[in-house]
C-alpha cells in the first residue's frame, strides 16, 4: 500500500471503519457525506487487503454510473491513487493494479440481472463485499438474492460485509423494520446529517436552513435523516427506468426549463407515449448563468419547444438569440394545482441517469396550512426545481388535451339541446 495517501473524513464514520458486522446500515440526511465517506473507505480496503472483491448495487443498474462509479473513481482521484487503479465506463468496473481486486457494478431492472447477480464472478477471489446505494430502491427479496452470494470460508483476516446507504423515506419502510426494530450482533446501524459534514458547502448549508423554516416535516426527513410518513407527498404515479432516448420513440418531444442561480436551475427533456410522461434527461447545475448554461445544452436538439418560466423574459430572449424555440410557461390563478392534476392521471417514468429529478419526485409535497395543519392546494415552493421544470413541459400537450375536451363538451351541450327540441316537436329530426 502505498504511503502518505491523503485522507480527509468526518469522524461521525469512524465507528464504520472498524466495524466487521455483517450488515452495516448508514440512514442519513442528503449532505451528511455517507456515500463520500463509503467510496474512499472501500478504495482504502481494496488497495490495502489482497482477497478483496466489491459489487455495487443500486435498483437500476446504469443508476450506478452516476452515484458509486462516479464516487469510487473520484474517491481514488482524490486520494492520488490514480496509478494504482484502472477502470473501464463500458461496462463500467475498476480493478486494483496492486493486487487485482476488483469492482462490479449490477442492478435489479429485470429477471435477467437477478440472476446475473447471482452469477457473477470476479477475476481473483470471491465476493466479500456489497455497497447498496439508495437501498430504500430496493425490495428485501432483492438484498436477500445479495445476501446468500456471502458464502463460504474466507483466507484469515477477511470477512463477508454489505453496507447499505440512503436517505430515509417512510417509518413503514421494510429496512426499518428488520434492521433497526430489534437488535442483532451482526447489525451496526448509523446516522448523520449534513450537519455532521464538515466539508459541506455553505450554499447547501443555507438551502437546508431554508428548508428547516419553510417545510419542518421535508426538514425533518432530508435535513435531519428521520424517517418520515407518505402524507402529503403529491406523486407517487412515478418509476425509475431506462428510457428509449431515440426522439422518434415518441409521440412528442418537448423540454421545460426553470430558471435558477443560488437554487438550481433545472432542464428537463421529455416525452410522451400513448399519453404517459418520460423523463429522459436532465440538467441541473447552481451557480451558473445562462451564457454558461446554454453551451451545456449542445447536444440538444434545437428543434424541439421549450417552455420556460415566463417570469424571466430576458433569459427567454437569451436561449432565443441562441437557437433554441423558447415559449414562456402559461401562468395564471390556479395553474399549479392544474399542471399537477393533469401529470397525476398518467404515468410518469424517469431515465435513472436524472438523479435530481428522482430526488425531487420523492420528496415533492403540498404546503400544510399552520394554523388547520391540513394540507393546501399549493406545493411547498423549495427544492422543486425540477418539479416545476417538469410542469412547464407538459404545456403543450395538456393545452391541446384541454382544447379537445371542450370540443367534446360542446359537442354533448348542442347533442342535449337538439334531443331537447325534437322532444318538444320544434324542429324536424331531417335538419340534422
Amino acid at each position: 500500500m502505498p504511503n502518505n495517501i491523503s485522507i480527509k473524513c468526518n469522524k461521525i464514520f469512524k465507528p464504520i471503519h472498524k466495524s466487521k458486522h455483517r450488515y452495516v446500515v448508514m440512514k442519513g440526511s442528503a449532505g451528511s457525506g455517507k456515500s463520500v465517506d463509503t467510496a474512499q473507505q472501500y478504495i482504502l480496503r481494496l488497495i490495502s487487503e489482497p482477497g478483496r472483491n466489491l459489487l455495487c448495487v443500486r435498483k437500476v443498474e446504469q443508476s450506478n454510473r452516476n452515484s458509486t462509479f462516479s464516487e469510487l473513481v473520484g474517491a481514488v482521484n482524490r486520494m492520488g491513487l490514480e496509478k494504482y487503479f484502472s477502470y473501464t465506463v463500458s461496462p463500467m468496473g475498476i480493478k486494483c493494479l496492486v493486487n487485482k481486486n476488483e469492482v462490479l457494478f449490477a442492478g435489479f431492472n429485470d429477471d435477467r440481472q437477478r440472476e446475473k447477480i447471482k452469477s457473477v464472478t470476479f477475476t481473483t477471489g470471491k465476493l466479500t463485499d456489497v455497497w447498496l446505494e439508495e437501498a430504500t430502491e430496493l425490495q428485501q427479496a432483492d438484498v436477500d438474492v445479495i445476501d446468500d452470494r456471502l458464502r463460504g470460508e474466507l483466507p484469515r483476516g477477511l470477512f463477508y460485509q454489505m453496507k447499505l446507504t440512503f436517505n430515509p423515506v417512510s417509518s413503514a419502510h421494510w429496512i426499518k423494520r428488520v434492521f433497526f426494530d430489534s437488535v442483532s450482533d451482526d447489525v451496526l446501524t448509523h446516522h448523520s446529517t449534513y450537519l455532521d459534514n464538515k466539508f459541506i458547502d455553505i450554499a447547501y448549508y443555507d438551502r437546508m436552513e431554508r428548508r428547516r423554516e419553510l417545510d419542518p416535516e421535508g426538514y425533518r426527513i432530508y435535513g435531519l435523516g428521520e424517517w418520515g410518513e407518505t402524507s402529503g407527498l403529491i406523486f407517487s404515479n412515478w418509476n425509475v427506468i431506462e428510457c428509449e432516448q431515440d426522439y422518434n420513440f415518441y409521440d412528442d418531444v418537448a423540454y421545460g426549463q426553470d430558471f435558477g442561480f443560488n437554487h438550481a436551475n433545472a432542464v428537463l427533456c421529455l416525452g410522451i407515449k400513448d399519453g404517459q410522461i418520460y423523463i429522459l434527461k436532465e440538467l441541473y447545475v447552481t451557480e451558473k448563468d445562462t451564457s454558461e448554461i446554454i453551451p451545456m445544452l449542445k447536444d440538444w436538439d434545437k428543434t424541439k419547444v421549450m417552455f420556460a418560466d415566463s417570469a424571466e423574459p430576458d433569459r427567454i430572449q437569451m436561449w432565443r438569440r441562441a437557437g433554441f424555440r423558447v415559449v414562456p410557461s402559461k401562468k395564471g390563478t390556479g395553474s399549479v394545482k392544474a399542471q399537477i392534476d393533469w401529470l397525476k392521471q398518467r404515468k410518469i417514468y424517469i431515465d435513472s441517469s436524472c438523479a435530481n429529478t428522482i430526488s425531487e419526485i420523492g420528496q415533492y409535497r403540498w404546503q400544510k396550512d399552520r394554523i388547520t395543519d391540513k394540507y393546501t392546494d399549493e406545493p411547498i415552493n423549495i427544492n422543486d426545481d425540477a418539479m416545476a421544470a417538469l410542469r412547464y413541459g407538459i404545456q403543450n400537450w395538456r393545452m391541446v388535451e384541454k382544447v379537445e375536451a371542450k370540443k367534446v363538451d360542446e359537442r354533448t351541450e348542442l347533442q342535449k339541446y337538439k334531443d331537447k327540441v325534437l322532444k318538444k316537436g320544434n324542429i324536424r329530426r331531417s335538419y340534422y
